[in-house]
This record gives C-alpha cells, sequence and structure tokens, in this order.
C-alpha cells in the first residue's frame, strides 16, 4: 500500500489526555491507514479506552489533535464526528432487546435519514426501510434470525446485530470496542470471521484483549503502556518487542 498522506484515514499528533494530575494519555502519535484493520492493545489501564474516547469526541484532550480524513476534528462534536464517517460500536451491546432484529436495524437507518424518533411514522414508510436492512442483515448474517426478538439472541449474535446497527450508519472508520469479550471460543470465531469481511470495504480501529484475534486479523498493531506508545508494527514485530513481553505476555525477552 502506498505511504502517501491520502491513505492515512486517522491521524492524531501528541495527542493528551490528563485527569487532575493524572495523565491517561500521553502524546500519542497513531496513523490508521485507509482500509487497514489496526489493533490497539494493551494491558488494563493503558489508555485504550481514553484513546477510544477521544477519538470520538465523548472526551476532549488536554492538548493534541486529531485529523480525520484530512480535516481537524479535535473539537467538534461527537455527533458531527459521526456523520463525518467515523462510528464506534461500544463494549457493552447496544441493542433495544424487546424489539425484533429487523426492527433494530431500521431503527438504525432512521438515524442515519436524521428521523430517528419518528416513531409515529407509518408502518408502510418504515416498510420502505426493509430492503436495506434485510441487505445489512445478510452482511452480518443475521437475515434468518429478522424476526426474532432481540433478547433471544445468543451473545455473539448479539455482537453481529450490534455490528449490523453500526453499519447502518455507513462508516468510513467502525471503532470496535472490545468486539470478542466475554465470548467463548465458538463466538470469538465468528465475530473474527465477520469483522474481516465488514473490514473489506471500510476501515477498521479495534481494542481487544484476545491477542490471537488480534494476531489473526491486524495489519497493524499499536501497544499502549501507561498513556504512551510502548510498540507498532505487525504482530510478528510487536510481539518480539522486549518490552511487549514483559509488560503485555508477562514474560522477560
Amino acid at each position: 500500500m502506498s505511504t502517501l498522506n491520502h491513505d492515512t484515514l486517522l491521524e492524531t499528533r501528541s495527542l493528551t489526555k490528563e485527569f487532575k494530575g493524572f495523565v491517561a494519555v500521553s502524546g500519542v502519535n497513531l496513523k490508521v491507514r485507509r482500509g487497514s484493520i489496526h489493533a490497539l492493545i494493551g494491558p488494563n489501564g493503558a489508555g485504550k479506552t481514553t484513546v477510544f474516547n477521544l477519538l470520538t469526541r465523548f472526551l476532549s484532550p488536554s492538548s493534541g489533535s486529531i485529523v480525520f480524513n484530512g480535516q481537524d476534528i479535535t473539537t467538534e462534536r461527537p455527533d458531527v464526528v459521526a456523520r463525518r464517517g467515523m462510528v464506534r460500536s461500544f463494549q457493552i451491546s447496544a441493542v433495544f432487546p424487546h424489539l425484533t432484529v429487523l426492527e433494530n436495524v431500521r431503527i438504525a437507518l432512521q438515524r442515519k435519514l436524521g428521523n430517528s424518533y419518528s416513531f409515529w411514522r407509518s408502518e408502510s414508510s418504515l416498510k420502505a426501510l426493509d430492503a436495506r436492512a434485510l441487505a445489512l442483515l445478510e452482511q452480518v448474517e443475521l437475515a434468518p434470525a429478522a424476526d426474532t426478538v432481540a433478547i433471544e439472541l445468543s451473545y455473539g449474535s448479539k455482537r453481529a446485530l450490534e455490528i449490523a446497527t453500526t453499519l447502518a450508519l455507513e462508516p468510513e472508520l467502525l471503532l470496535l470496542d472490545e468486539p470478542t469479550s466475554g465470548m467463548g471460543h465458538e463466538d470469538v470465531g465468528r465475530v473474527t470471521d465477520l469483522i474481516r469481511k465488514v473490514a473489506a470495504d471500510r476501515t477498521v480501529l479495534m481494542v481487544e484483549h484476545n491477542l490471537r484475534m488480534v494476531a489473526d486479523l491486524s495489519d497493524t498493531i499499536t501497544v499502549l503502556q501507561r498513556g504512551g506508545i510502548l510498540a507498532e508494527g505487525s504482530y510478528a514485530e510487536v510481539s518480539q518487542h522486549p518490552g511487549v513481553r514483559e509488560a503485555y505476555l508477562g514474560t522477560k525477552a
């Protein structure tokens, strides 16, 4: 892949966040290549979630800047950032449990259209969104469960549904916050395959603890420690870094 600047979709420059004297994120320079799967890993307390909160503007940085698609978004509101195409899927499944799978995706499509609270709209006008909703469910292999109430889904299927609702917002950059957290082996495999599939035509940045999944999926891995970047590169590269082996893998080089 070319190293020209236009191939960098997201960049942070000396990104820093302090909380009453505690430095949670310290001078992070991150570059996410367009079309790549980029993983952010590190021990608990390394600053991964804070970085995500800064990127999506749920937190404001103490200093530094964030550039997305060539635009400085450091001071923009979260909804503006989302409309630009940076959309986050949260660690805790965020679906409406008592609506069907199809209805969940349809609501996400309404949100994309800017009328997410128009629950009074006629059933016929909402049904106009069904074809697009079903196409999204096909992408995440949930179309057969379209009429299933979300609360009845398995944990892995709920995460797949959440990814479908995120895709409804047409993200250019999909931020995944620990997508396999709490999953058994079978669900991890399914979600790994799903992420690979949806990443075919978009960029993915994910926080993840499952090293096997990260090794399998990621083009680039950034390792955080105490709020700063400890190492960056392919899994083969970062897994041999002495600091990573000691801090993250628990072994001394």
